[in-house]
């Protein structure tokens, strides 16, 4: 695989595949208690929980980031991407795909408060699923977001017996968000899955302004800096580079079997995207920091917000930046039809 792996749809860490599992075009489809990771205050992240690992570098099993498919070694893209599981289509857009249904929790939740987010996957006979294939460690990787693409959170719920998952989370603010579940389910040969469904938040919505494109994101104390350009429909490299009080990061520590891990939505449908980066922990070539370098495509035109997750003494970051694929890069964020 060259340096170039698809940010396919919100499925396996910073290579970027965008046309996996993480909205726009009509090309594509239609619109449609662990530690908590540290956040960039620009944004509402909530307080769910998110990213459960600990001191030493290891999960807890129950929350985590990072999600999808089998570990791609190269950097492939997981999930849909546009050389992912034999699909153009990003994935997060369906709610039923391949016979699996997603189920969310009934009924409007409560901005604010803690609460048991539950939600089954229904398999091709309707019953809910119990056996999955475990995918970077975890059985489903749950990933929420505000539709403005604030109050991101990627976390990894617990399964019953009766086969519905729960995890608690807060939702910071009212709005409709969205929910996309990222799972292998077992036996099933047609590989990983994402479904997405809307989940309302009552009470009054003010949408979030969209940070301009940027090529800095600054998260507790650390401060990553995206190096490349993101190409619609052809192959890009980027490369996120990690730094502390001005020096590089270069004892990065695996988390759920990567240096990094990256979640793309599109704005406008919420096309998901979830890819990891070039190499892993342990294989002889792969740097723990200062760079994370991942092989990208956009599947269209258009502005991508992207989530890095990574860990660091013991602790799970999420550094964000907005980046502007395509024939609207030239045209700033604000002349290209955005309201924001």
């Amino acid at each position: 695989m060259n340096t170039a792996a698809k940010v396919g749809s919100f499925t396996a860490g910073l290579g970027l595949a965008f046309g996996a599992a993480f909205g726009i075009g009509s090309a594509v489809g239609p619109v449609g208690g662990d530690p908590a990771p540290a956040h960039d205050g620009t944004r509402d992240h909530g307080n769910g929980a998110e990213h459960g690992s600990t001191t030493d570098g290891s999960t807890d099993g129950t929350t985590d980031s990072s999600t999808d498919g089998t570990t791609q070694e190269d950097g492939d893209m997981d999930h849909g991407a546009p050389t992912g599981h034999g699909s153009t289509t990003p994935g997060g857009l369906q709610i039923a795909e391949r016979g699996y249904t997603l189920v969310p929790p009934a009924g409007p939740l409560t901005a604010g408060e803690r609460t048991e987010l539950a939600f089954r996957v229904l398999g091709p006979g309707g019953e809910p699923l119990t056996a999955y294939t475990p995918t970077h460690e975890k059985d489903l990787h749950l990933i929420v977001a505000r539709r403005d693409l604030s109050g991101f959170q990627h976390v990894h719920p617990t399964l019953g017996e009766d086969g519905t998952w729960r995890v608690p989370l807060t939702f910071p603010r009212a709005g409709d968000y969205r929910m996309f579940a990222d799972f292998a389910p077992a036996g099933d040969d047609g590989g990983p899955l994402t479904l997405g469904a809307d989940v309302p938040v009552g009470g009054d919505y003010a949408p979030v302004p969209l940070p301009a494109p940027a090529a800095t994101a600054e998260v507790d104390g650390y401060t990553v800096t995206l190096d490349g350009t993101l190409a619609a429909g052809a192959d890009s490299t980027l490369t996120l580079s990690v730094a502390r009080d001005g020096e590089p990061v270069t004892d990065l520590e695996p988390y759920l079997g990567a240096y990094g891990h990256l979640v793309a939505l599109r704005e406008g449908d919420l096309a998901y995207l979830h890819v990891h980066p070039q190499g892993e922990p342990g294989d002889g070539t792969t740097p723990a920091g200062p760079g994370i370098t991942f092989h990208t495509s956009a599947p269209s035109d258009g502005t991508y917000r992207l989530y890095l997750d990574f860990q660091h003494e013991g602790t799970v970051r999420t550094a964000e930046f907005t980046v502007v694929a395509g024939q609207a890069q030239g045209q700033g964020h604000g002349e290209s039809g955005h309201t924001h």
